[in-house]
This record gives C-alpha cells, sequence and structure tokens, in this order.
C-alpha cells in the first residue's frame, strides 16, 4: 500500500468499477434509503453531471495526475521524470493497468513497482474525485446520525462495500459527514485493516472550484489512542484530541469539460 499518504483502503479493481459501470448497470442495486439520498446530493454539490466527462489535470506531492473520463470510458495516468529525464507515464484505462517509458510501450516491470504505482493511481485519483466513487453498486451506505461540527449540521453516513466489487479492502469501514445544507462533504474517515490497520480522520480544510467541480484539500489525522472506535473520530476531533499527520493538497488543478457525445 502507498505509506506517504496511507491510501490503503481501494483496489484498483473498485475504481474499475466505478468508472466504467453504465447507466443501465447502476440500476442492478437500487439506491433506495436516506443514505443514497445524501450521497446523491453530495456527487451533485460537487459536480454531478460534469464529472461524467472532463478532463482535469493537478499535482500531487510533485507528482503529475491526469484524469480523462467520457461517458463510461476513462484513463487515469501518473507521471515519473528520472534523473536522466526519462518520463513513465502509468495509465489505468477501460483495459486495465500499464506503463510507457518516453511515450513507447513498456512492460518490462516487476510486480512489486505494478503494486505500488496501480494503488497510487487509483487511490489519489479516486479520493480526488470523491464523493463521485460513492455511486458505485459496490457501496452499501447506512444513515448513522445527525450530528454537529464546529457549529454546523452534518449528516453522518457509513460506507462499507460489497466482496463482490468491492475490491481487495472491502471490509474496510468509511464514513462521510455531508452538510445538512449544502450537501458538500466536508469530513471523511475510515478504518482500514492492511499493513497492521488503523484509522484516519480528513478535514476538507481548503476548497478548489474549477469549471464547476470541487476539489478538496485535507488534513489527515490520527486518534491518540489505537483502542477509540472510528465512530467517535468526529468528537474527538471537535475536541482537538486527534493527531495531524500531514496535509493532502492537490495543486495546479486544471478543467476541461467535454461535449456530449
Amino acid at each position: 500500500m502507498v505509506s506517504c499518504c496511507k491510501y490503503t483502503w481501494l483496489s484498483v479493481a473498485l475504481l474499475l468499477l466505478v468508472a466504467c459501470s453504465s447507466p443501465a448497470e447502476e440500476q442492478v442495486i437500487k439506491r433506495e434509503g436516506m443514505a443514497y439520498t445524501m450521497i446523491d446530493q453530495a456527487i451533485a454539490a460537487h459536480g454531478g453531471d460534469r464529472y461524467e466527462r472532463m478532463v482535469a489535470q493537478f499535482t500531487f506531492r510533485g507528482t503529475p495526475f491526469t484524469i480523462r473520463q467520457d461517458g463510461g470510458l476513462f484513463t487515469y495516468k501518473q507521471v515519473k521524470v528520472d534523473s536522466l529525464g526519462d518520463t513513465t507515464t502509468y495509465h489505468l484505462d477501460n483495459d486495465g493497468f500499464r506503463k510507457t517509458l518516453n511515450d513507447q510501450p513498456n512492460e518490462q516491470w516487476a510486480e512489486k513497482e505494478k503494486a505500488r504505482y496501480g494503488e497510487t493511481t487509483n487511490s489519489v485519483v479516486y479520493f480526488a474525485l470523491l464523493p463521485f466513487g460513492l455511486q458505485s453498486n459496490a457501496v452499501i451506505a447506512e444513515y448513522l446520525d445527525s450530528v454537529n461540527i464546529k457549529g454546523n449540521p452534518y449528516h453522518k453516513i457509513q460506507v462499507t462495500f460489497r466482496e463482490e466489487g468491492g475490491g481487495e479492502d472491502f471490509e474496510d469501514v468509511f464514513l462521510y459527514w455531508i452538510h445538512a445544507k449544502s450537501h458538500t462533504m466536508d469530513y471523511l474517515a475510515y478504518e482500514y485493516h492492511t499493513n497492521g490497520g488503523g484509522m484516519r480522520f480528513r478535514d476538507a480544510y481548503r476548497v478548489h472550484t474549477v469549471n464547476g467541480i470541487r476539489w478538496q484539500d485535507y488534513i489527515n489525522y490520527k486518534p491518540k489512542d489505537a483502542s477509540v472506535s472510528l465512530h467517535q473520530l468526529d468528537s474527538l476531533f471537535v475536541a482537538g484530541a486527534l493527531e495531524r499527520l500531514s496535509t493532502i493538497d492537490l495543486e495546479d488543478i486544471q478543467v476541461r469539460l467535454l461535449p456530449a457525445t
């Protein structure tokens, strides 16, 4: 998994499911109940249909990423330039995961490299697009409570994933706090079980709205006491009892919307 950001919670399988699902496929599992309503309102508030056809570029911790989505066809890229000036591009698309070296196909790579960059491409893009990915058929959403964080009302939603289509980390548990009035997803938390396990809480402390799509930067926290429950993290955050780990920032964001075909 990706240690720099603790992006341990979604596999390429889930991202492929989200990106490739057609509207007809999304009707197989009904999205009924208040939790799904809140999620759909959040997706609309963050960009809605604009996610479906667009090209976005941003830099994350010095690495350029590109997202292209066009009516079910997608390509996600991250680019690495080495000390010799050679450019390696990692591509995740409808056909799977591959790499090119100086724009030429290059399949000479170890499984460790494939796992590392497959996970980072998947994780960084998935996080950047939240809450868009929560439209997936793999999502099991449950409405937990109405809570107050820093004087603002929020709907507290729990999300787990079906084993079929849910990726390698389908057993992980996620919480999302959706503002009751603006419908923005301002906080999230998750509990993961790989690499010894742990919990994270993220505060969307800065927002970029580019061409109608909302992109968020996060402050990343963990509980000081590993024995606490995931469901306590919002209360601990309000009390100032979480340990700050890092910031997760997207820089130089550009978005171009694609015409409907």
